[in-house]
């Protein structure tokens, strides 16, 4: 074999463990599958060349925030073409759970999450750079403390401010 089909096969490999990550808690409603999103991030990542990236945590943050561009246009389009019918659903852990009271799940548009990483990257670019690698590339705590270069106290630490924030912004958008 030579180091471009290992190079290949690598990449492939990492951006299906993304997309499973990605795809494990959705509403199996999703029509986007697992492999095309997967071949769609990649040619978008071919075009960066693969050997543009510093290491495997740079990769998998661009790979990252190459899945939400695409979850996030594939939805636009979505809803465009339904005029507001038809959204893509995200499922996500209750944000901020509250001692004495069950899990729940909240289920939110995939363009309402899109609106609230952005409006937090106004905030704590920080804080929004964790949600987005949470959500989308399904990271773990320890995984985007190394990849942010910061440590896994600071990455809770944001997760939970992160998580605080959207769910008062939830409240406050679907109570008005």
């Amino acid at each position: 074999m030579n180091e471009s089909s290992d190079l290949f096969e690598y990449v492939y490999d990492q951006l299906r463990v993304l997309a499973a990550r990605h795809f494990r808690d959705q509403p199996t409603s999703s029509t986007l599958q697992p492999t095309a999103l997967v071949h769609e991030v990649y040619v978008r990542l071919a075009r960066h060349e693969f050997a543009g990236f510093n290491d495997r945590e740079h990769f998998l943050a661009v790979a990252a925030t190459a899945m939400r561009q695409i979850v996030i246009d594939r939805a636009r389009r979505r809803k465009a073409a339904k005029r507001g019918g038809d959204y893509e659903l995200i499922t996500l852990n209750e944000l901020v759970p509250v001692p004495g009271r069950a899990v729940r799940e909240v289920t939110m548009d995939v363009l309402e999450v899109d609106e609230l990483i952005t409006r937090l990257t106004r905030l704590s670019p920080r804080q929004a750079r964790v949600v987005e690698l949470r959500i989308f590339a399904g990271m773990t705590v320890a995984e985007i403390a190394n990849t942010l270069r910061v440590s896994v106290a600071t990455v809770e630490k944001d997760w939970r401010q992160a998580r605080a924030w959207m769910r008062m912004e939830l409240d406050r958008h679907r109570s008005s």
